[in-house]
Order: C-alpha cells, then sequence, then structure tokens
C-alpha cells in the first residue's frame, strides 16, 4: 500500500495563537475607543473644556516632556509607587503566611487587618503628611496602607486552601514541613497570591495620585490638581492617562509572570 504524504505546513496551535489573538483584539479595542473619543471631543462636546481630544493630550504631553516637568512628576510618582508597593507586597506575603500558619495568629490579627482593610486610607493623607512631611514617604504610607492587605488576605486564602488530603499524604512519604510548603503549599496557593498583587496595582496607584493631591513638592497628582484648578483639561488627562497606561502595563507583566510560574491555571 503507497503512503501518501501531505506537504501542508503545521497550523500553529491554538495555544500559541490565542495570547496573540488577544493582543490583536486588545489593540484594535484602544484604536477604535481613541478613534470615538477624538469624534466626540472634536465634534459633539467641541470644547476642550469639558472634555480634551486625544491629539490635543498628545500635544499637551509633548510640551510637558520638552519643559522637563513630565520626567520629573513621573519620576516621584514612580518612585513613591515602587516603594509603597515592593514594601506592601513583602510585608503582605509574610502577613498572609503568618495567618495560614497558625490558628491563634489569625484570630489575633483578623480584626485588624479587616478592620484597617476597610478604613478609608486615602481619608488619612493629611494625616501623614502632618507625621512625615510633605515628601514622598507620606505618599509611600498611603501606598503600603492600600496595598497590604488584598495581598495578605488573597495569600492565607491560598494557603488554606491547599488540598490536606495531599499534604497528608506527602507526609506519609517522609516529607519535612519544608519540602511540603515548598513543593505543594507554595505553587497552589501561588495563583491566588498573583492575584492580590494585581488588586494591589491598582488600589497603589490611586494611593499614589490621591496622597500627591492632599500636598506635595512634584508628582502626577500634583500635575493633575494644578491642571484641574486652572481647568487646563489636556495637562490634567496627561496625568490620568499614564496613570491608566501604566497601570495596564504591570499587569499585562503580571499576566506573562502567571503564565509562566502557573501554567496549570490556563487551558
Amino acid at each position: 500500500m503507497q503512503m501518501q504524504t501531505s506537504d501542508a505546513v503545521p497550523h500553529a496551535s491554538p495555544a500559541r495563537r490565542k495570547p496573540w489573538a488577544h493582543g490583536g483584539i486588545g489593540i484594535a479595542s484602544v484604536i477604535v475607543g481613541l478613534a470615538l473619543w477624538e469624534a466626540v471631543s472634536r465634534f459633539v462636546v467641541a470644547n476642550s473644556l469639558f472634555l480634551a481630544a486625544p491629539s490635543q493630550i498628545f500635544v499637551a504631553m509633548l510640551h510637558l516632556a520638552e519643559s522637563g516637568r513630565l520626567w520629573r512628576d513621573m519620576g516621584v510618582s514612580t518612585m513613591e509607587f515602587l516603594l509603597g508597593y515592593s514594601i506592601a507586597s513583602l510585608m503582605g506575603i509574610a502577613l498572609g503566611l503568618v495567618m495560614a500558619s497558625s490558628e491563634r495568629a489569625k484570630q489575633a490579627l483578623q480584626p485588624w487587618v479587616s478592620g484597617l482593610y476597610a478604613t478609608p486610607t486615602i481619608a488619612l493623607g493629611p494625616l501623614f503628611i502632618v507625621w512625615m512631611g510633605i515628601g514622598i514617604w507620606s505618599k509611600v504610607v498611603v501606598v503600603i496602607l492600600l496595598v497590604i492587605f488584598p495581598v495578605a488576605i488573597n495569600t492565607e486564602a491560598g494557603l488554606r486552601t491547599t488540598s490536606q488530603r495531599l499534604i497528608e499524604t506527602l507526609r506519609c512519604f517522609g516529607a519535612s514541613r519544608r519540602q511540603i510548603f515548598f513543593k505543594l503549599s507554595l505553587p497552589s496557593a501561588t495563583p491566588f497570591i498573583l492575584a492580590g498583587l494585581k488588586l494591589g496595582i491598582g488600589r497603589g496607584l490611586i494611593g499614589v495620585v490621591v496622597a500627591e493631591l492632599f500636598g506635595s513638592r512634584a508628582g502626577l497628582g500634583l500635575l493633575i490638581s494644578e491642571s484641574a484648578d486652572s481647568f487646563n483639561m489636556p495637562n490634567l488627562f496627561v496625568g490620568v492617562l499614564i496613570f491608566a497606561i501604566a497601570g495596564i502595563a504591570i499587569i499585562a507583566a503580571f499576566s506573562r509572570l502567571e503564565r509562566r510560574l502557573v501554567p496549570w491555571t490556563k487551558e
């Protein structure tokens, strides 16, 4: 019997096409949204005092970049976010580990975590400025208090959802607590930890801008505040869009990291 061979080139697998397809849809969505925004601001509202067009925002961004103010404000806000987010992430993961490892520790810490998580931390911004001054650390504290609790809650939840049956099985095979933690508990909790870190991104960015609105020497929040006071909508939207773009970029980076660290959560 004569064997028939096919010279057709194999198609890319759906798993490989999926990220590109999602990326293309996202880019197309942004382009369509900007086009609609431009049309509405030009032909429907037709007044930059109420709604600045994307083209006007882009020109304002160029002017701010040429003057050097944009880079200075971005540098200050970036430093505040990175410091607060990094410290809060480490503290939140550690707090979640403590609460998951000891029932007594959870009972002692749960009222504080629940109470502080529900506290309007942003409203305490002026108090932090009084305590720490108008520098970056008063903003860093706001970011820490907004980020730490989602990370801690998700870490603790992830560790507690680890299958007890699997833990007992590993113990029967002579696994140590260290091996159980690194081989089972931590991989099982990783999706929850990443989810908490993702939630913290938006809260941290909001913390930066709101804390800067209360008082700062530089930063995108100060740019937004001054632009609002002078009714300069293009400059105001420059600050808002930079925060939005930063959030999209950081969350996209976390999504890529999640696909590498926990590929079993994806189809």
